[in-house]
């Protein structure tokens, strides 16, 4: 068991360290995501403390046979940010453009030291895709867009995006599960 899911066994028993370990370990990438959908730092930092207000409240719900620690929390930060989005879209209308402050928004993150090396694979495999699956896995995952409005975007059926999303998820899953296997083989 790696130490990402036993914290999140001891967040489950209310274990209060475990948690700031886990904020630790995850807040740059969460940030970073929250960020790139958002656009705006202070949006971000709200939804990464909703984010863990959730994972203190439903540690439980985390099962490691479906999904790593890391892939479950940034699917919470992807999915929540994209509602906000859309809340802020529907609040902003009364607003003008004019008040947004680029400045708040991140251009690039690392990720934590010790995560470095997985990170760089992760693009990698992603930057090596079709440009088909490429253009819908961004438009999706770092622009928070939902199939329906990249299919719009590209002029393509929500079918297609659907299909391309997921031969691309197929592609990177096969990419980055080989790459770790290689990681962590053992030396003769």
């Amino acid at each position: 068991m790696d130490i990402d899911t036993q914290l999140m066994q001891q967040i489950a028993n209310k274990e209060h360290h475990a948690l700031a370990q886990i904020y630790e370990r995850h807040v740059t990438q969460m940030l970073a995501v929250a960020c790139r959908i958002l656009k705006s730092r202070k949006d971000a930092e709200d939804l990464i403390h909703d984010v863990f207000l959730e994972i203190w409240n439903k540690a439980s719900d985390f099962d490691d046979k479906r999904s790593s620690v890391r892939t479950w929390i940034l699917m919470r930060v992807r999915s929540r940010a994209i509602d906000r989005l859309r809340q802020l879209a529907r609040t902003q209308k009364f607003f003008s453009s004019d008040a947004y402050d680029e400045s708040d928004a991140i251009q690039t993150t690392e990720p934590a030291p010790d995560q470095l090396a997985e990170w760089r694979c992760a693009r990698s495999a992603v930057e090596q895709l079709p440009e088909s699956q490429y253009t819908v896995i961004v438009l999706s995952y770092y622009e928070g867009l939902t199939c329906t409005e990249i299919a719009e975007r590209c002029r393509i059926p929500v079918g297609t995006v659907k299909s391309r999303l997921s031969a691309a998820i197929r592609h990177l899953r096969g990419a980055l599960e080989s790459s770790g296997e290689k990681a962590h083989a053992r030396p003769r």
